[in-house]
């Protein structure tokens, strides 16, 4: 396993560009969106940082919260398109991407050996078996650890922290660019959030046609969406709090199911790579009753979404001007 890191060395390295400007601590419907995506970037590039030490040291918890924040960045960048599409975005985007992919490997198998573990009744066969999985995992944590330190990641952080700060996305003169910097984070958060919902519940309605690839893509729009309401908590007054959290409830019930579908086609491609495991190996991420179970929970949570009022402005208060 690759030599753990301290805080007083990989931390202090890989930390966001210096210069930041001071910003408000919260959101408010009538922030401007530059101002809006520079407070909720920063949030997420920060729960990055803080899981990096355990992360590296192997912690399995430390990884799943880096891969959560990870994430919550990435949707930030998106749900603030087009006003970050930028000459720098792709290339921001496509070491995020890289990132995520050296976290993935790792993560997915902590998910299969939990589930092994939790399932099997044959001590002695799964002793054999899970000495396979743990060769994986340690040669995966290894690479990971080794990517964690490199001074590839080290750019990545302050590369995105200039870019979240000071891109170019912040000083294009157009006029169409300047009205989406100054446009109201409510204004622009409602159109979003209804825009994402309505795509989420059309592709939702076939859910039980799709492929393994395509039920991943909804996975995907179903995190996005989630993530989004997350992060713009601060914005919820107190009378719409019940509907967003009705709908929190209804997005993570499916989003659990999609996930645990995600995790068992996973579950049998790792299975596949792993030397001396035996067939058996991927025939523990195969139940179909166990599949139909949760495509019925995720099918359900989605029909109760579809019944709940979607998102209005007034959720967000309208009325407030964009501030300075």
């Amino acid at each position: 396993m690759a030599r753990p890191t301290t805080s007083s060395t990989a931390t202090a390295r890989a930390k966001p560009a210096a210069g930041r400007n001071a910003l408000p601590g919260r959101l408010s419907p009538g922030m401007a969106c530059d101002t809006a995506f520079r407070i909720i970037a920063r949030r997420h590039l920060d729960a990055v940082l803080a899981q990096h030490d355990g992360t590296c040291r192997g912690d399995p918890d430390a990884l799943h919260q880096i891969r959560i924040a990870l994430t919550h960045l990435r949707t930030a960048i998106r749900f603030f398109s087009p006003m970050v599409d930028d000459a720098l975005r792709s290339k921001v985007w496509a070491e995020l991407k890289w990132l995520n992919s050296q976290l993935g490997m790792v993560r997915d198998l902590d998910v299969a050996i939990e589930r092994i573990v939790a399932e099997s009744r044959d001590e002695l066969a799964v002793i054999a078996e899970l000495q396979h999985w743990d060769e994986k995992r340690a040669e995966s944590h290894r690479l990971l650890a080794r990517a964690l330190q490199s001074a590839r990641y080290r750019r990545l952080v302050e590369e995105t922290s200039a870019w979240i700060e000071s891109g170019p996305w912040s000083t294009r003169r157009s006029k169409e660019a300047i009205g989406l910097r100054r446009c109201s984070l409510s204004n622009h958060a409602t159109t979003q959030l209804m825009e994402w919902e309505r795509t989420l519940l059309r592709k939702a309605r076939k859910l039980s046609k799709l492929d393994v690839e395509k039920r991943h893509k909804l996975r995907i729009l179903n995190k996005r969406l989630t993530y989004s309401i997350e992060s713009l908590e601060d914005l919820f007054s107190d009378t719409s709090l019940t509907k967003q959290k009705s709908i929190l409830k209804q997005l993570r019930k499916a989003q659990r199911s999609l996930g645990q579908l995600n995790d068992d086609a996973r579950g049998r491609t790792l299975a596949a790579s792993l030397n001396g495991a035996g067939p058996e190996a991927g025939i523990r991420f195969l139940n179909r009753k166990r599949e139909k179970k949760l495509l019925q929970t995720a099918s359900t949570a989605y029909r109760k979404l579809d019944k709940a009022k979607p998102f209005r402005s007034s959720d967000l208060a309208p009325n407030a001007e964009p501030e300075d």
